[in-house]
């Protein structure tokens, strides 16, 4: 298969999984919406349901997807006035088979994407097959959002944990900076011995750390598209 094919089949895929989810969506739900590129088609898909007469409010987890669903004309609103979110549908850079831990934020909205996903009900995460892995970090590292003041010594304090860290940059050279004006460092996570609920607690007290791309126990139903339809797992 070339690149293109491979291109056009992970996308193909990725719209069954978005599809599938904004199915979940019913009449009356406050709704929480994810980031990245599958989100962005669930967004579309919830779009069309609402110029279809679905009612819903929601919140989005990034700028970028709030722009994109108000441009939907999709109802949005805010936690002053949704204290709590029935469902919250969103992507995700690995999904663990059998824990279904997350790790999630490549898209640099990782702090809003946990906050919205707390305040949630349920947490549906829509894939596609090659976000699947027996191992976090096998694929992807892990984002940490971390404070701009003094992040030199955030830096040296996560190596010390034991990571390899470097700070994401943009192409002009710049640090990336969040929606929540924050860096972010990119961890990368050992492939042997790794305790993922250790490692979330660690991360947390550190110093300079606002949050991690890990999301433990949090997913409800992960649905993966593939070339003969959707595969929906559950947490055990």
């Amino acid at each position: 298969m070339s690149s293109s094919e491979q291109a056009n089949s992970a996308e193909t895929d990725k719209r069954r999984a978005a599809v599938w989810a904004a199915s979940q969506v019913e009449d009356g739900m406050a709704v929480g919406l994810g980031s990245g590129s599958t989100s962005a088609l669930v967004i579309e898909e919830v779009g069309r349901r609402v110029a279809d007469g679905l009612r819903i409010e929601a919140i989005a987890t990034s700028e970028d997807s709030q722009r994109l669903a108000l441009s939907l004309k999709i109802p949005m609103s805010d936690f002053a006035h949704l204290p709590q979110l029935d469902l919250t549908i969103d992507g995700a850079d690995e999904v663990q088979e059998g824990t279904l831990y997350l790790i999630k934020g490549h898209g640099g909205a990782l702090l809003r994407e946990k906050i919205v996903a707390t305040a949630s009900k349920k947490l549906v995460i829509a894939v596609d097959p090659r976000k699947l892995v027996k191992t976090l970090g096998a694929v992807f590292t892990l984002p940490v959002e971390i404070v701009p003041f003094g992040f030199e010594t955030t830096m040296r304090r996560l190596k010390e944990l034991g990571y390899e860290a470097e700070l994401r940059m943009k192409d002009n050279g710049t640090p990336y900076i969040t929606d929540g004006q924050h860096y972010i460092a990119h961890c990368k996570l050992p492939q042997v011995g790794f305790d993922a609920r250790e490692a979330a607690e660690q991360l947390k007290a550190t110093l300079g750390v606002v949050e991690h791309g890990l999301f433990l126990g949090m997913a409800n139903k992960v649905v993966i598209g593939g070339p003969d339809g959707i595969q929906v797992l559950e947490a055990k």
